[in-house]
């Protein structure tokens, strides 16, 4: 496991800073990153679809990422990135805040996995991966068409690359960038609402960096369940990639 240290032109000072402050909190599923852990059994889900559909695996298999190999992109303290570990991916996370990536290597470590952390931004990647993943991350970038090709770059020829970001919708801000910061369900100064996208918008991204989007599936809020993945795309939503 390693942890370096890299620059890069899409992040975000202040975004940085702000995450950075709650790095202790990150695993905490009452804390303030909550919302992740809300989110993130709807995200696996749908990720481990896309996986098996990809690769034509057995959808009760126990490792379908075995010998392949993983980036997360705006990792955190690696809600994403353990979970691919388990899948049996050779994994690297990748994240603009130092203090994320060193909860996230301490965690990892407890917990008896071997990940490779270090914080950065991709466009400083010179390898490719089989699978790249960025969950709620694009909105906060700089520069988001220059971060989009930064992801497309490093998906291998046959590789997969998925996403999620909240819809730039009415809904989305009343709900994300309204009510739940007001509430304190999230914290404050999370969500700029203007740098939100619609789906075609970052389809349009990525069609400029080379990528064909085969699916575009709502991240939506059940009353019963939760976050579920299906139904609108008004709130926010999952998107599937791969190259041209």
């Amino acid at each position: 496991m390693s942890t370096s240290q890299q620059s890069g032109t899409t992040i975000d000072p202040r975004e940085a800073a702000h995450f950075g402050r709650l790095a202790a909190d990150w695993w905490d599923p009452k804390g303030s990153s909550a919302m992740l852990h809300r989110l993130n059994p709807a995200r696996l889900g749908y990720l481990r679809g896309r996986i098996d559909a990809h690769w034509g695996g057995d959808p009760a298999g126990f490792a379908p990422l075995a010998g392949r190999r993983a980036l997360d992109v705006g990792c955190g303290a690696g809600l994403v990135c353990e979970p691919l570990a388990r899948l049996g991916a050779a994994v690297t996370g990748v994240d603009a805040a130092a203090e994320n990536v060193a909860v996230a290597a301490a965690h990892a470590a407890a917990s008896g996995l071997r990940i490779d952390y270090w914080a950065g931004s991709v466009e400083s990647l010179d390898e490719a991966f089989d699978l790249v993943t960025s969950f709620e991350v694009v909105e906060h970038a700089s520069d988001q068409p220059g971060f989009v090709r930064g992801l497309a770059r490093a998906v291998a020829p046959d590789g997969l690359l998925v996403m999620s970001t909240p819809n730039r919708t009415a809904t989305s801000r009343a709900l994300l960038a309204g009510g739940a910061e007001l509430v304190g369900a999230i914290p404050r100064g999370t969500h700029d609402w203007r740098r939100f996208l619609t789906p075609d918008e970052l389809g349009a991204m990525l069609a400029d960096a080379g990528m064909r989007v085969t699916d575009v599936t709502g991240l939506s809020l059940s009353p019963a369940k939760g976050f579920v993945a299906g139904g609108s795309t008004a709130l926010d939503y999952l998107l599937t990639a791969v190259r041209g």
